[in-house]
């Protein structure tokens, strides 16, 4: 039996939302993508905003479903309107390839405007599930991404300039390290997400500048190295 199309009634027209879900291990910087069914088709997750629903919410909603997860970092960082990004062959192909037939007219069919959040997780701590209309959802490292549909890639590319421009701040919301971490790991993701190498004197000395951390006990491991003190954000 096919499945039953989002009614207008029950959403908002003209007005999408899409997810740029960042994950972070320590070591890679990944990046969500779905692939929708009977079709080669690779896009970021997204949705629709119910009337009966505030905009965070609604974002808030499509995390969980996609990830399990409650209480993540949402930022939204800008919105998508070009004329160019309306692609109704598109969306058309993707709603009949699974097997459900759609008018020309069809709400879901006309000019949508998207606003684009961003979340940072740990992808080793989530089991991702698609939509209804995907196959599946995997992590894709952000140094190698496949062809994205329509205007996705822009979105992505966009997503990972303003969390470089912000990291600092973006940091202190984010779960990406432990309560306590090294100064080593600190440097780890930062070097990760900008994508180059940083001078470790220097960058110790910024990150202590910035009255943002706390230093605690070292980190004794029974090795011959020096131990390393532990810091945490204020």
């Amino acid at each position: 039996m096919a499945q039953a199309l989002p009614g207008i009634k029950e959403y908002l027209p003209h007005l999408a939302y899409d997810l740029v879900i960042f994950g972070f291990n320590g070591k890679q910087l990944k990046i969500l993508l779905l692939e929708y069914q009977n079709t080669d088709y690779k896009a970021l997750p997204g949705g629709f905003i119910r009337r009966e629903e505030d905009l965070d919410a609604a974002v808030k909603r499509g995390l969980k479903e996609r990830t399990g997860l409650d209480h993540i970092f949402l930022e939204q960082f800008y919105t998508f309107g070009s004329l160019k990004r309306s692609r109704p062959d598109i969306m058309k192909k993707i709603i009949e390839a699974n097997g459900i037939n759609i008018s020309g007219n069809h709400w879901m069919l006309d000019r949508f405007m998207s606003i684009a959040y961003y979340a940072l997780i740990n992808f080793d701590e989530v089991n991702p599930q698609p939509d209804a209309l995907s196959k599946s959802i995997n992590w894709y490292n952000i140094n190698d991404l496949p062809t994205l549909m329509m205007d996705h890639k822009e979105i992505t590319i966009k997503a990972l300039e303003v969390l470089k421009l912000n990291l600092d701040r973006k940091l202190i919301g984010m779960n990406l390290l432990p309560q306590k971490f090294t100064m080593k790991e600190l440097q780890t993701v930062y070097e990760i997400i900008l994508g180059e190498k940083l001078r470790r004197t220097t960058f110790q000395r910024k990150m202590l500048g910035k009255d943002i951390l706390v230093r605690h006990e070292k980190l004794f491991t029974g090795g011959a190295h020096k131990a390393p003190y532990l810091y945490s954000f204020k």
